[in-house]
């Protein structure tokens, strides 16, 4: 019902949505949810290139059992044997980790904190006393990561507490590779608008191939052989098709759920690596073929090729 969760059949027809080329409020309509609904779980699922209805059930399943710890730090030092010197230590060098990768110092150690502890929540008291600062340190710390939505909030009575999201390393891993892709797209259209074949152009289309392969690496990421496989067939009936098709029309003709269908188009763009040499692209219109992977030819080589087909 509208404004309740999300069920798993509207979770597929968001997957079958975002397979299709439909932008937010279109899928939102399909499934009579507010956008900012629709926006939200494709963000904290993956995005809209790597969402999977399957995937973010599961996750969803999992955030609901469960509930943020209260036992205090020391509990867990007894239980496991731990010493407090040696864990502190860690954290410490856990945070200076963090702040070579450019993370302000407090909350790099507000970070590490929550990491190193068993509950992976504390509230700003708890951090306080355990980094030794001022609440005001804390405070500054939490809404900076609040702000990279990197942490988590949950009312404990008159007080907050603050925990680990545990997608985080998902989320940085996803918008590490949009930026990759970002400057592989912003270099090769560098290259085409000086001329691969001059010093410039050349060196923009070098810049945009390590970008473009980088990506490819980032984005890739394991797949289960099942999905490969999935995956792998959809590309070769692109291929046999020889003409741009919409997911329903690719899960008539495999005679597949609409589902699989969507869930292996999104493998096959999110891992490059199963369709080299080519890659698999969407239209407009929601439809799906394939093309020449572009970073496995020069701008000189297309434009040769191009030449002799003409």
């Amino acid at each position: 019902m509208p404004g309740g969760r999300l069920t798993e059949e509207d979770r597929r027809h968001i997957a079958s949505g975002l397979a299709a080329g439909l932008d937010y409020a279109q899928i939102a309509r399909r499934v009579g949810r507010p956008t900012s609904t629709v926006t939200r779980e494709v963000a904290r699922n993956g995005g809209p290139g790597g969402y999977r209805a399957d995937l973010a059930q599961r996750a969803t399943r999992r955030r609901a059992r469960r509930r943020i710890a209260t036992a205090p730090q020391r509990l867990s030092e007894a239980i496991y044997g731990r010493d407090e010197e040696t864990v502190r230590e860690f954290a410490e060098q856990f945070a200076a980790l963090m702040v070579d990768s450019g993370l302000p110092r407090m909350a790099a150690r507000v970070l590490a904190s929550l990491f190193t502890t068993d509950s992976g929540s504390a509230t700003a008291a708890e951090l306080a006393r355990r980094l030794q600062v001022s609440p005001a340190s804390i405070s500054k710390a939490v809404a900076y990561l609040g702000g990279l939505e990197v942490i988590r909030r949950a009312r404990e009575g008159r007080r907050e507490r603050y925990a680990v999201d545990d997608n985080v390393w998902f989320e940085a891993w996803s918008d590490s590779a949009r930026t990759t892709n970002q400057w592989a797209q912003a270099a090769e259209r560098g290259a085409e608008i000086f001329g691969a074949t001059t010093p410039v152009g050349a060196r923009l289309e070098h810049m945009g191939l390590f970008f473009a392969r980088l990506g490819r690496d980032i984005a890739g990421g394991p797949v289960d052989t099942a999905a490969g496989e999935h995956a792998l067939t959809v590309i070769a009936a692109l291929v046999q098709a020889g003409t741009p098709l919409t997911p329903e029309q690719l899960a008539a003709a495999l005679d597949w759920p609409l589902d699989r269908v969507s869930s292996a188009l999104h493998d096959g763009e999110r891992h490059p690596d199963l369709a080299d040499p080519v890659a698999v692209r969407g239209n407009e219109a929601g439809a799906y073929y394939v093309v020449a992977r572009h970073d496995r030819l020069t701008t000189a080589q297309r434009r040769r090729l191009a030449r002799n087909a003409s």
